[in-house]
């Protein structure tokens, strides 16, 4: 077994702390990486406190990961030791289903591996990136470009890919109004991209004192949703809202905003369940979607594209030791936009 340190929790009630666990031995697919950096993602709060569902204690969180590789199993082709790599929300699927075949091994019908809180095929416990290693099956690592700035990159593991499928599925481009719902880690990339790909971005959120901050990102227009003579200005006018809001929040409201055949796409995940109004959606034959994380090969595509075109998310970068202390800051949104470790203050 390979020793392995990291920062867990040992219950949903205590803070993370330094802890030693064992990593399996690299198999014959498997590739091995040295963690550099591993993003801060809300979701590592929430799964924590067991705001989802119950959670598997000791958790070591972390779904964002960037590092190098230091090792890699005979039978791996496409890595070498000394490459950089990517790992993102999960690390194994059944590879056989209609879905996984696809490439939406997010998807898969046997439910994936996800990369912490999760038990792998042979029942072990899966921890995450906040640890100085982790060992993967090679189907599931990603090539991570040296122009890159590396630290940037490890949220696009997460943040990234979540709002890059959802605009890539939808063909979200030129000629489209899109509005990004939220201005957080998962809206500023949506904003990122949507300009990227020609579409005519809009910001929507309740805080006024965003809107400098939506226009350096790229977005042409910024909506106080708390504005009423503002939200009127928009009824009937984006194709596409993509809601990236972890927080409850009135759907039809924004479902009023779209146009005829537009579409609400939620890849936020509030607490509790909202309700959606029949008229909401009968008015304009409107849509409510959802999407979650992205299959690997769109992930790469993802990472490729960042890399041609200079996009990283923009982070604040944080001794592990300040972990406790960055999810406090992040509960209240103090934050722009992402947290990230640096894992050589482990």
């Amino acid at each position: 077994m390979i020793q392995a340190k990291a920062y867990a929790a040992q219950t949903p009630e205590t803070d993370l702390a330094p802890w030693a666990f064992e990593r399996r031995e690299v198999g014959a697919h498997d590739v091995q990486l040295e963690i550099l950096y591993c993003g801060v993602c809300h979701s590592d709060l929430h799964q924590i406190k067991n705001d989802w569902f119950p959670g598997i204690f000791p958790m070591v969180p972390g779904h964002e990961i960037v590092g190098r590789v230091i090792k890699v199993g005979d039978h791996v082709k496409n890595f070498k030791t000394g490459e950089l790599a990517g790992i993102g929300c999960m690390v194994d699927s059944c590879q056989v289903c209609e879905n996984c075949k696809e490439g939406l091994e997010q998807y898969c019908l046997e439910g994936n591996t996800q990369t912490y809180n999760n038990n792998d095929r042979s029942g072990i416990p899966t921890y995450g990136g906040y640890s100085n290693t982790i060992v993967v099956r090679e189907e599931f690592v990603l090539h991570v470009s040296e122009k890159l700035n590396l630290a940037a990159t490890a949220p696009l593991l997460c943040a990234g890919i979540t709002t890059w499928s959802p605009l890539r599925h939808w063909k979200v481009g030129k000629g489209h109004k899109l509005a990004v719902l939220g201005l957080g880690g998962l809206g500023h990339m949506a904003v990122k991209f949507g300009v990227a790909f020609g579409a005519e971005v809009t910001v929507l959120s309740t805080s006024p004192s965003k809107e400098k901050a939506a226009k350096e990102l790229g977005a042409h227009h910024f909506v106080v949703t708390s504005d009423p003579a503002q939200v009127k200005a928009v009824k009937n006018t984006f194709d596409f809202i993509l809601d990236t809001v972890s927080a409850p929040h009135d759907m039809n409201l924004y479902l009023s905003l779209l146009r005829t055949n537009g579409t609400h796409i939620t890849v936020g995940v509030p607490p509790e369940a909202m309700s959606i109004h029949p008229f909401s959606l009968l008015g304009g034959r409107k849509s409510v979607a959802g999407s979650g994380i992205g299959g690997i090969k769109e992930t790469q595509e993802m990472l490729d594209f960042c890399a041609e075109h200079n996009i990283t998310s923009d982070i604040e970068l944080i001794n592990i030791k300040d972990i406790t202390t960055a999810y406090k800051r992040m509960e209240k949104g103090d934050v722009r936009y992402r947290f990230v470790i640096d894992i050589a203050t482990l």
